[in-house]
């Protein structure tokens, strides 16, 4: 069962054993029913969310099936990798895909993320779960609420499997700062995945489920989905409500996604955005279909990027940049090349103010928005 929810690339160097993967297409596209039309767009064959809704609408899988294939992928992987602070009940996952495949089997209509297990970061509040910020200061406490964007995703039909690690309140880079537990890299186990999101990157990465929400301040989205090799994203401020978000720094917060391909984080992205009147700080501009302009691999030919102007930041590669690093933006420049675009570098004389700037705003913001938990005030 798991093979048919993998995406194309395998997790060769995890030490558990993993079903086979390989590049041919997913038994989720099958040909459905014509009862039940379902969209097969150019990025089926890149999202498990696509692939998901296919299979259950076209009634190939059910929506318990492919609970209880992740269910089971969890209890094989979780020990050795710790994505997760706390985990559903197994029963309550089942009853809940029950739920959809009764829907479906009673022709009614079910949300675009049904039968889509997705993880949450624990310092985003899950009604009747545990959210914790990774710390012991709040050890237990269980909010009467769930955060506007678990909201969203529950009422599309989302299953939430559970709330995953990071580094206390969202102070860290590596996961190791968690009060409860550090997690490994799927990828090598002698490694971190990043942070603070790291157990949101993990779970991606190590198939422990379809998509995952974290939370990005300086990079905490971004850079452990670069080290687990997954798609993550952290949305425009004010895309995506921070209601329900526990506050770090308050004008940089942004809860992101993470998906294993591009399509499955815009249509993540998709999923949570759009004004909250919850959170004065959301966007009330239109919400568009993020998908809309994806295309195929099949349908691009040889240099896609003819005629892009891209621009390398002369900043990034000059003194000071570990070479190892400085390596790797220049092969991303010559890979752009190759695919079409023109790179032209250029100047900006303020990028070396940027990390200052940060830990004076999120430093002094942290230490105001943290002040509530420290018994005192």
């Amino acid at each position: 069962m798991l093979s048919t929810i993998q995406p194309s690339r395998c997790l060769s160097r995890f030490p558990v054993h993993l079903p086979t993967c390989g590049r041919t297409k997913s038994r989720f596209l099958r040909v459905v029913s014509s009862a039940q039309p379902v969209t097969t767009a150019p990025l089926a064959d890149q999202s498990q969310i696509l692939s998901i809704r296919d299979s259950l609408l076209s009634r190939h899988l059910s929506a318990v099936q492919v609970a209880d294939s992740y269910l089971g992928r969890l209890k094989q992987t979780e020990p050795q990798i710790g994505s997760f602070l706390h985990l559903s009940e197994p029963d309550k996952v089942l009853k809940q895909a029950q739920e959809i495949d009764d829907k479906i089997k009673r022709n009614e209509e079910v949300g675009p993320l049904a039968g889509v297990l997705v993880a949450v970061k624990d310092n985003i509040c899950t009604a009747d779960m545990p959210s914790t910020g990774g710390s012991h200061i709040l050890d237990g406490y269980r909010p009467p609420f769930d955060a506007t964007a678990v909201k969203r995703l529950k009422d599309l039909g989302a299953i939430v499997v559970g709330k995953t690690n990071l580094d206390e309140f969202g102070m860290g880079s590596s996961t190791e700062a968690s009060a409860f537990k550090v997690t490994a890299n799927p990828w090598d186990l002698s490694r971190v995945p990043g942070g603070s999101s790291g157990g949101s990157a993990a779970a991606v990465s190590a198939r422990q489920c379809v998509v995952s929400l974290g939370s990005d301040t300086g990079g905490s989205v971004r850079q452990p989905a670069s080290f687990c090799g997954v798609a993550g994203l952290k949305p425009t401020y004010g895309r995506v409500s921070r209601f329900g978000l526990m506050a770090y720094a308050s004008s940089l917060d942004v809860i992101g996604c993470f998906g294993s391909s591009v399509a499955d984080t815009g249509i993540l992205l998709h999923a949570i955005s759009g004004h909250d009147a919850l959170d004065a700080t959301s966007s009330k501009r239109e919400v568009p279909d993020f998908t809309s302009q994806f295309l195929s691999a099949s349908s691009l030919k040889s240099r896609p990027l003819e005629g892009l102007r891209v621009g390398l930041i002369r900043e990034t590669v000059d003194g000071g940049v570990d070479s190892g690093v400085k390596s790797a933006i220049q092969g991303a420049a010559a890979h752009l090349e190759q695919l079409g675009s023109i790179v032209t570098e250029v100047s900006l004389p303020s990028f070396s103010l940027g990390l200052p700037a940060y830990y004076i705003l999120a430093s002094s913001e942290s230490s105001s928005n943290l002040s509530r938990y420290d018994g005192v005030r």
